[in-house]
């Protein structure tokens, strides 16, 4: 989980936004075949159907950040590295964490994440001291106005976030709960248009459509789990193709 956050923090320092965002949204991918390699329920197994969706919700996060992308540099960033980094670890964090842990009855949330949080800070804390020796970064403890941010970004955007993120994934799907990860870009532009009245391109709406669809076609492929669409339409085609050439023979 540490892993994870902090290659994703590490790239968005490195590299742009619009890059990050396109690259940490191959996590659906890695889920999506770790599942498969290490399911915890029938709902992991791998098909057509899931992967088309998880390409779609990826094209879909291009389109979107292909406004804000500049990438005249024909060296890879370091922040690309870390960003398939942090993709990765996502999806290997929820993937064991569902494969060791199949349902919700067998864990308690809140003594889990308490216990994230205790293990993080028994082993970490003593290394800021050791960043700050050999100039990675600055040690410093915060103000009042920054400690009130920090902590209401804690319980809202970690503690809480994180709880229903985990939460959706055993009632659902580790896929589920990756991909829904990337929804926050449609989402959050929705809430600027709301409150802030932010005017986006027609490009922003396009790629939001596919995310919206790709997320919905992964919850009904997800309930009906032997269902697989794309390889039935296919083997449908091959049979009619089959057939057709049969007769002229």
């Amino acid at each position: 989980w540490f892993a994870g956050n902090y290659s994703y923090q590490i790239a968005l320092s490195n590299t742009e936004a619009g890059v990050v965002n396109i690259i940490s949204s191959t996590s659906g991918l890695f889920t999506l075949i770790l599942a498969a390699i290490f399911p915890s329920s029938l709902t992991d197994k791998f098909t057509l159907s899931k992967l088309a969706s998880v390409l779609l919700m990826v094209a879909g996060v291009v389109l979107v950040s292909l406004e804000d992308l500049n990438l005249e540099s024909s060296v890879v960033p370091v922040g690309v590295v870390w960003s398939i980094a942090g993709a990765i670890l996502y999806a290997c964090y929820m993937v064991f964490l569902k494969h060791k842990v199949p349902t919700e009855d067998r864990m308690d949330f809140t003594m889990f994440f308490g216990f994230v949080g205790f293990f993080n800070t028994i082993i970490l804390w003593p290394g800021f001291p050791l960043l700050d020796v050999f100039g990675w970064e600055t040690f410093q403890l915060p103000n009042l106005q920054h400690l009130f941010y920090m902590s209401v970004n804690g319980l809202v955007g970690t503690v809480l976030s994180e709880l229903l993120w985990l939460w959706g994934c055993f009632l659902t799907s580790s896929l589920m709960a990756t991909l829904s990860l990337s929804l926050t870009i449609p989402l959050t532009m929705f809430v600027d248009i709301w409150l802030k009245g932010i005017k986006y391109s027609l490009l922003i709406y396009i790629g939001a459509f596919p995310m919206m669809t790709s997320f919905i076609a992964v919850s009904l492929l997800t309930h009906y789990e032997s269902w697989d669409p794309l390889m039935d339409g296919m083997k449908y085609l091959h049979r009619k193709c089959w057939r057709r050439n049969h007769m002229y023979r």
